[in-house]
């Protein structure tokens, strides 16, 4: 798994910064999914039944070091070429809910049609 991959709190916790499943809101963690580069439109099959419709990109803001100090500076950082690169994952929108496990594999559906890069909200 390339770094890219690695969900927005995988490396933060790491780094000493504690972010529980269900701190910063209706989060999961994933492993082994490039996020960041999923086209708009993408369905992401969680589990036996959930699937969740990737929209944008989460742009983190001053509000995030309210849960935690320091915390923004861990999910933003700069690229090789200097270009902000944020990771704070995606947003999303429930299409078919269900019950989600850790565990659970994750099926990628790419959209159809052109790529459309995620924007970030």
């Amino acid at each position: 798994m390339s770094r890219d991959e690695e969900y927005s709190f995988t490396e933060p916790n790491r780094r000493s910064v504690t972010v529980a499943p269900g701190d910063l809101g209706g989060n999961l963690t994933t492993s082994g999914v490039d996020l960041l580069a999923l086209p708009v439109g993408t369905l992401l099959h969680l589990g036996d039944e959930a699937v969740v419709e990737a929209t944008g990109l989460r742009n983190p803001c001053l509000q995030i070091d309210n849960f935690q100090d320091g915390l923004l500076k861990r999910v933003a950082g700069r690229d090789e070429t200097g270009r902000i690169v944020r990771k704070a994952g995606i947003m999303g929108i429930v299409t078919v809910g269900g019950v989600v496990r850790p565990g659970d594999p994750i099926e990628v559906e790419l959209s159809v049609g052109p790529h459309r890069a995620l924007a970030y909200v």
